[in-house]
């Protein structure tokens, strides 16, 4: 389910405010100096007539020359209002701009930002600081559930590998080949197998610890759809592939990843037989898109809504051969948030489910992805032969 933000009408902004409230201020303060000055010095103003002793007012002739000078006055500090508020108030609201920048930098992901905001502490400073705190802790705590979930991925994977390779030797074994609890025990222990590296790719992904470089998502398509063709047609599953060039920049081998995850769980999930899968690339404005889209039954979308959390299933019933860990859509979830992009999930109303994922367009500077040739993952970057629901 793509992510959004609280959905607002728009109004004045803050600084907008602040620069009405400054000019109207100082308005009515002016106004408020200029009628007292009418009140209690010019309006008793009286000159010496033509008889001794006897004084005249002269209101009219000074109200006539006050009032225009009055309202060019009141202009002024209107005009001064408006431009020193303005300006007084995008002062006083920078620290708040920039407070703002780094919570918006946080909610994508990005926690080792820092406000660090300069100047004697006030209470924007004293936020900033309160914020940056709040950053360093989440970071830490982050890394290490980060780490934690590397180092017990690295520790399982060799005891499961051998007693993967015990079970074999068992298997091979001709009094015990057709011995059900070896089967089921091949089959448990393949699956922890699986959901290992499915943590461990998680929490390699979630780290962005991956090298980027120029990527055709059309070439990612090509390359699951290939991979997954037996598997469809083992159940009867139409899968069609079908798109434009769609050029963008990360890691190789988890964008593979991320189609493959998308088009196993549309095929494993595409209940009854005989569904269809279709696979489509496509660019937009500054963006290029991957749309999985599968038949199957009804989902609701409250239950889409949870599909992308570890360990969740779209319905009970699946393909119980290729059923997965549960971690197929938070794998997806995760290579996508790390790519700085955004992934939608949208029930059909036939039934069935489309994902989609937009990424970043790749800009002029870092060139256009290879043409045809099949991209390989880079050395240091591991395959990951399971494909994780």
């Amino acid at each position: 389910m793509r992510e959004r933000t609280v959905d607002r009408p728009p109004g004045p902004s803050v600084r907008l405010k602040l620069t009405l409230s400054y000019a109207g201020f100082l308005l009515v303060a002016g106004a408020l100096l200029l009628a007292t000055v009418w009140e209690f010095v010019l309006r008793d103003v009286r000159v010496v007539s033509s008889r001794p002793g006897e004084f005249v007012p002269i209101r009219s002739v000074i109200l006539h020359d006050y009032a225009p000078a009055t309202a060019g006055v009141l202009a002024f500090l209107l005009v001064f209002g408006l431009l020193g508020g303005w300006f007084l108030a995008g002062r006083m609201l920078a620290p708040l701009n920039r407070i703002t920048r780094a919570t918006r930098t946080a909610a994508d992901g990005s926690l080792s930002h820092r406000i660090r905001l300069p100047g004697r502490q006030d209470e924007f400073r004293e936020l900033a600081d309160a914020f940056d705190t709040m950053l360093a802790r989440l970071e830490a705590h982050l890394a290490a559930q980060q780490r934690f979930a590397a180092n017990a991925s690295h520790e399982l994977r060799t005891p499961l590998s051998v007693t993967k390779s015990l079970l074999d030797v068992a298997r091979a074994d001709p009094r015990r080949a057709d011995d059900p609890l070896i089967d089921r025990l091949h089959t448990v222990n393949t699956r922890a197998i699986d959901l290992t590296e499915a943590l461990l790719l998680l929490s390699r992904a979630d780290r962005r610890t991956f090298s980027r470089e120029p990527v055709d998502l059309s070439l990612m398509a090509e390359e699951a759809t290939e991979t997954l063709l037996p598997l469809a047609e083992k159940h009867g599953v139409t899968l069609e592939t079908d798109g434009d060039v769609a050029p963008t920049i990360g890691s190789p081998a988890l964008l593979l990843q991320l189609t493959t995850n998308l088009v196993h769980n549309a095929i494993v999930h595409n209940l009854p037989e005989h569904g269809s899968v279709w696979v489509t690339t496509g660019v937009r404005p500054r963006t290029v898109v991957l749309t999985v889209e599968n038949t199957g039954e009804p989902i609701t979308p409250e239950l889409v809504s949870t599909l992308t959390e570890p360990f969740q299933r779209g319905t009970e019933r699946v393909r119980t051969d290729h059923a997965g860990v549960g971690l197929g859509l938070a794998i997806v979830k995760t290579i996508t948030r790390a790519h700085d992009g955004i992934l939608t999930l949208t029930p059909r109303s036939a039934g069935g489910l489309r994902v989609t994922v937009e990424l970043p367009a790749a800009s002029s500077h870092h060139g256009s992805a290879p043409p045809r040739p099949r991209p390989a993952p880079p050395g240091p970057e591991p395959r990951w032969d399971s494909v994780p629901r």
